[in-house]
């Protein structure tokens, strides 16, 4: 397998390889990246390049749009899977630190000292 194929944000696929993957047609994929939903890389002379990440995601659309959402409404709920994934990132990455400090030995305390 070549390095290129192993990355999923490399803009592989021209728009008509892409609209036949995502079993859409070329025009839809145009104004699904004019709304923001999709946003494929473009070649030196501008042509667009979807990835292996862009299909996935023209499927996730398409699944999002049969169960009835509107594009506003597809647009909200990948926003909001987009937060849950840094979120839940950042909460394991606070994890993963609190969880290194509770391993590591405290140092003693200073005795209490006596004014009385």
């Amino acid at each position: 397998m070549s390095s290129g194929w192993a990355d999923l944000d490399k803009g592989l696929f021209s728009i008509s390889v892409a609209a036949e993957l995502a079993g859409l047609h070329p025009q839809t994929l145009r104004i699904y990246e004019r709304e923001g939903l999709v946003d494929p890389a473009r070649s030196a002379g501008g042509t667009r390049r979807y990835s292996r990440r862009d299909i996935e995601r023209l499927a996730e659309i398409c699944v999002l749009a049969a169960d009835g959402l509107n594009l506003a409404g597809i647009r909200r709920v990948l926003a909001l899977q987009e937060e849950t994934r840094q979120l839940q990132a950042e909460l394991a990455r606070l994890r993963e630190l609190a969880s290194g400090q509770a391993r590591k030995p405290r140092p003693p305390r200073p005795p209490a000292s006596s004014n009385a």
